[in-house]
């Protein structure tokens, strides 16, 4: 149970640091996005951006909550145990793969996302007509599933998280560990040069291949005692 803690906390670390070194690549990604956004709202005071972050890792905290499910689902319908190692073994190769699409040499690139790219783009676009608060949620809540590796990659991992809270913790740090950069990016858009947000992103991707490592361990070890439990 104290080893399942420490892994479970290991992987809240890793998915925050994740977060906060992907800072340049939400920048760079997102940053304009969200500036422009902004500038459109008219926003006055903190209230607007409280909600528009509030509303983008509420989303993400959901997001880790369906994965999570989708996890249970899966182990659940057939041998629980040895299940439940392959599907750590598979999330870990994804989320492997999803790093080194980040660092720009995957084999396989991600091309998914939660939603429609065309419809997303629309919706964001109008959200601003609906007021300072309410159309700062609405585009938070889009910006939240806007395609990106590294919110895919937590994903993944929160499938294998042993409960639907613990998933949704998981993606509670990721999206965390986004909000020095996102919360700021208004103002900081345009002041961190292409190199530098490159080398935030390596370091982002290095801890997306360290949780997908340390996913694929877990799920060989437990796969390997289960198979000798089991026969």
């Amino acid at each position: 149970m104290e080893h399942s803690h420490h892994l479970a906390e290991l992987s809240y670390g890793l998915a925050f640091m994740t977060g906060l070194l992907g800072s340049g690549h939400c920048l760079g990604m997102c940053g304009g996005l969200v500036s422009s956004f902004f500038i459109r709202l008219g926003a006055r005071g903190v209230t607007p951006y409280l909600a528009y972050h509030g509303a983008r890792i509420t989303v993400y905290a959901v997001i880790g909550l369906i994965a999570a499910g989708l996890g249970a689902v899966l182990v659940q319908t057939g041998e629980f145990g040895r299940w439940q190692g392959v599907l750590q073994i598979v999330a870990g190769l994804a989320v492997i793969l999803l790093g080194l699409d980040l660092l720009g040499v995957s084999p396989v690139r991600n091309s998914l996302g939660f939603a429609p790219v065309a419809w997303l783009r629309r919706q964001f676009g109008q959200a601003f007509s609906k007021g300072p608060r309410l159309g700062a949620a609405i585009g938070g809540a889009i910006n939240g599933l806007m395609p990106c590796s590294m919110t895919m990659a937590m994903a993944v991992k929160a499938t294998t998280s042993p409960s639907l809270a613990e998933g949704g913790l998981l993606m509670l740090a990721f999206g965390a560990g986004t909000l020095p950069a996102m919360f700021s990016a208004s103002f900081l858009f345009g002041r961190l040069g292409p190199e530098l947000r490159g080398w935030l992103l390596k370091g982002a991707a290095l801890f997306v291949i360290a949780l997908g490592i340390s996913t694929l361990w877990q799920g060989l070890r437990y796969f390997s005692v289960m198979n000798r439990l089991l026969g």
